[in-house]
């Protein structure tokens, strides 16, 4: 087996102590190279540690454990109830009301402001027990990078080295590891022996396949990042094959793994949902700060009034406001998340992110692990013509049953697996293995030596590996090499992994097989190989694409293979979708936002490429989502709007997302949206309606206030109105949208709000004036002495019914679709309904300054319904085909 090892020269003196840096210091990783730098020896890493290749006694162990704590990466504290519940209430609505309720205080309208102060601090009880619970779950989800780990230290200065298994808190620099098969990286290391060694980097670099590993002290290529270093192990990976010991560099919050999460620990820019309410909020700001001093200054001049209409223009105002937002909000996104967590394993960590995911329009992905599963399967086999050779396959599965059976690895590896996986079993029995020389990173082959059935006294060498490898062992023409090593280029062009196979056959011995024989081969052929397909993956883009969600895939991986997966999944990717790191690197930010419109595949991208993906997509005004798992997604995830992650991502990674999926699966974002359209619509739909109701019967107050010797409401009446008005609309949270609000984002843009609102405002406010012309018709006919009472009745009545039917015929989706059931909404229009027209005449009308209505007014009001409700249906029929 070939091993590489790397050791001082043996005529150096011995390396002086120097003491191992205070956690902190800026060098980075200890004795590593920074991007760009040239790489230290491991003599020179040896000295800087004052360490060697024998390890540490127990007491310097011990010391350092003391000196610069455990190897444990630094967590982020879960914020408490209280905390929680305080920073609820910076939500500018939330603030909104409370100075609403503080002013309804100052004018001794008790009764306003403790129910407004109420709905507040329900609001604010709701989410912060809803984002408690959540972090709750997410904290039960957290797991250590590794458990154990294998060290070798001597219990005094002269004593042997032994190897025994400590917790991976106590390991620190210095400390000397071993490392197999299926091992988790525990801390930084430097590589003192190696055997066969590959390592799994997708946590740290998104990288799918493997990268070999080896001691040589090699620079650093130009370009080149610290993770390309061969030499160097990172924690946050893991041994794919081979064997090997290391020299721990950097343990805990020193390691690159956790450097990563600590540059992201600035606050994130406002996401989908922070701009929406910042919105909605500054438009009733504005109307909230212009309507008491306007209504004041118009019964001043107009009527003569002055202070005593003070508690009336504070009423006008609460009736503007819908204070019921708060509550609504955060029922609606609660019970999502609560629907969500019970039915599909998705945490939703930060209630919020339940409306942000449901407004995205661009989804950023990596490639591994989501549209495809992280292993590869066979494509094709081909012969030297380029055509399909089923024996190239029959060949390498030999080489790799055999070399699996005679090297004595524990597995095979992932591309041996999937050709394991495309033969029959019984064909590779009728061979038997003589020999094997394992696969070496350093010669890039893998050689399996066997018996052929039929043929005596010949042993068969079967030679797998790197096509350009296998090519310069083989018997061929400068011509024939160079038309074979061009079939292999336009495979790996197309986004396939290639490997060669070749034979040659030798006079059987019993003397052993080196790398020596493998020379003078015969070509057999191609195995071409492609990541194989998340099962699920096909269907879930397709329910996406109908979502209106654009997939982008960002991913560390070469472009040709990602292209080719997005291809095998029917995404069209067309030559000028497919960006690489390079060029991003030369394009301007305004210009990276006007390429990422058209570009779908973005390759060899770094977590800052990620992260400046992810910002220009959402400055050319996207609401973007990302779904990652591995440290290197850690800067995008908080560049995005929403940042998810599968519940077996990187620990940091998963304490940064805002969404947390059972697994990485498309079907459950696509399950996400749907459940944050749906309340995202009942919001709109709450806001829509409440605020156009609230508006026109703002302008009708200040018109009947100008026109009427009385007020043309007492506030006692506003609050009771608003108040059924109110439990009537929580049922908004529960209501089922028409399917076509899910099939696009549900995003709140205030101008458009802004419009719906002015108009169907103003369309309720005619109705209340032709209210005000019925009654005044009806009261002169009547001339009785109580005008007053009655008229505010007929106002009461015919304010509550409108709002029902405001309620029905404003909900989300199209009109022909209404379900023929009344379902909660509908039963509460229905309630509203008989308030209205019971409680005047009932024994609790005359305390709130109500009277019996004269039998002409239902009459005449039966008609202005009619026109108000055909004229409802026109508007928003407009409505929906301009928008």
């Amino acid at each position: 087996m070939a091993e590489t090892t790397a050791a001082p020269e043996p005529d150096a003196d011995p390396p002086a102590p120097v003491a191992v840096p205070a956690v902190g210091a800026e060098s980075g990783v200890l004795g590593a190279p920074s991007r760009g730098s040239f790489a230290p020896t491991l003599l020179e890493v040896l000295r800087r540690l004052d360490s060697g290749p024998r390890g540490l006694t127990e007491a310097e162990a011990e010391a350092r454990l003391a000196r610069f704590g455990g190897n444990t990466v630094p967590a982020r504290d879960a914020a408490s109830w209280p905390r929680l519940f305080v920073r609820s209430m910076r939500d500018p609505f939330t603030a909104v009301l409370l100075c609403l309720g503080l002013v309804s205080a100052a004018v001794f309208a008790w009764g306003t402001a403790s129910v407004i102060l109420s709905l507040v601090v329900v609001s604010c009880v709701l989410r912060a027990t809803g984002e408690h619970r959540a972090d709750r779950s997410t904290a039960a989800l957290r797991q250590l990078v590794a458990t154990t780990v294998t060290v070798s230290r001597r219990a005094d200065e002269d004593a042997v080295p032994a190897a025994r298994e400590i917790p991976v808190d106590d390991l620190v620099v210095g400390d000397v590891i071993r490392l197999g098969p299926g091992d988790l990286v525990p801390a930084d290391v430097r590589l003192l022996r190696a055997s066969g060694l590959t390592v799994h980097q997708s946590a740290l670099t998104g990288e799918s396949a493997p990268v070999p590993k080896h001691t040589n002290d090699t620079p650093p290529n130009t370009g080149s990042g610290l993770f390309d270093q061969p030499q160097w192990c990172f924690q946050g990976s893991s041994i794919a094959s081979g064997s090997a010991t290391a020299i721990v560099t950097e343990t805990g919050a020193r390691t690159r793994f956790a450097t990563a999460h600590g540059r992201t620990a600035g606050r994130p820019d406002p996401s989908a949902f922070d701009r929406s309410v910042h919105g909605v909020s500054w438009i009733l700001i504005r109307f909230m700060l212009l309507t008491p001093p306007l209504v004041l200054m118009a019964n001043a001049a107009l009527r003569g009034r002055g202070l005593e209409t003070l508690p009336f223009a504070v009423a006008v105002t609460v009736g503007l406001t819908p204070e019921m937002l708060p509550v609504l909000v955060t029922t609606s996104l609660a019970r999502g998340a609560s629907m969500l967590a019970r039915t599909h394993g998705v945490i939703v960590r930060r209630l919020p992110a339940l409306y942000d995911i449901g407004a995205a329009d661009v989804l950023c992905l990596d490639k591994t692990g989501t549209l495809t599963q992280d292993q590869p399967v066979v494509d094709r086999s081909l012969g030297p013509d380029g055509r399909d050779g089923p024996d190239v396959l029959r060949w390498a599965a030999v080489n790799a049953w055999w070399t699996l059976q005679l090297a004595d690895l524990p597995e095979p590896d992932a591309l041996d697996e999937a050709i394991l996986d495309a033969v029959d079993e019984d064909d590779l029995l009728a061979y038997d293995g003589i020999a094997a020389v394992p696969f070496d990173p350093s010669r890039r082959l893998a050689t399996a030596v066997v018996r052929t059935p039929g043929r005596l006294g010949m042993h068969t060498l079967v030679v797998k590996g790197d096509t350009e490898a296998v090519l310069d062992r083989c018997v061929l023409s400068d011509e024939e090499h160079a038309r074979l090593r061009d079939l292999a280029a336009r495979q790996a062009e197309d986004g396939l992994r290639v490997m060669a196979v070749a034979t040659a056959d030798r006079p059987a011995r019993t003397r052993d097989y080196t790398q020596a024989d493998e020379r003078g081969l015969t070509f057999r052929g191609l195995i071409t190989l492609r990541d194989a397909l998340a099962p699920t993956a096909a269907e879930a883009l397709e329910v996406l694409t109908g979502q209106g969600v654009v997939v982008k895939v960002l991913t560390g991986d070469h472009p040709g293979t990602a292209a080719r997966a997005c291809r095998d999944l029917g995404i069209r990717v067309p030559e000028d979708a497919v960006l690489t790191a390079d060029a991003i690197d030369v394009l301007t930010d305004d210009e990276l936002s006007d390429v990422t419109r058209r570009t779908t595949v973005f390759a060899r991208c770094t977590p800052d490429h990620k992260a400046r993906i992810t910002q220009a997509l959402r400055g050319a005004g996207h609401t973007v989502g990302f779904l990652g798992d591995g440290v290197n997604d850690l800067p995008a995830l908080h560049a995005a709007d929403v940042g998810i992650t599968p519940q077996g991502a990187a620990d940091v990674a998963r304490e940064g997302a805002d969404v947390v999926l059972a697994e990485k699966d498309l079907t459950a974002i696509a399950h996400a949206i749907d459940v944050g359209r749906h309340a995202g619509g009942n919001i709109a739909t709450y806001l829509r309606i409440t605020l156009s109701s609230n508006l026109g019967n703002v302008i009708a107050m200040l018109s009947a206030g100008l026109l009427l010797p009385f007020l043309p409401m007492l506030p006692a009446q506003v609050l009771t109105q608003n108040l059924c008005f109110d439990a009537a609309q929580l049922t908004l949270a529960h209501d089922s949208p028409h399917p076509s609000v899910l099939r696009r984002p549900t995003v709140l843009r205030p101008r458009d709000l802004l419009r719906f609102i002015t108009g169907f405002g103003l369309l309720n406010a005619v109705a209340d004036i032709a209210t005000f012309a019925v009654l005044a018709f009806t009261l002169h006919g009547l001339g009785r002495g109580d005008d007053e009472a009655v008229f505010h009745s007929g106002w009461f009545t015919e304010n509550l019914i409108t709002q029902a039917l405001v309620m029905v015929l404003l909900r989300a989706g199209r009109l022909g679709a209404q379900s023929r059931r009344p379902g909660a909404v509908g039963w509460a229009a229905i309630a509203l309904s008989v308030i209205g027209l019971a409680l005047p005449p009932s024994p609790l009308g005359p305390p709130l300054g109500l009277a019996a209505l004269p039998t002409g007014y239902y009459l005449l009001l039966s008609v202005v319904l009619a026109l108000y409700t055909a004229a409802l249906l026109m508007a928003r029929t407009r409505h929906e085909r301009t928008y």
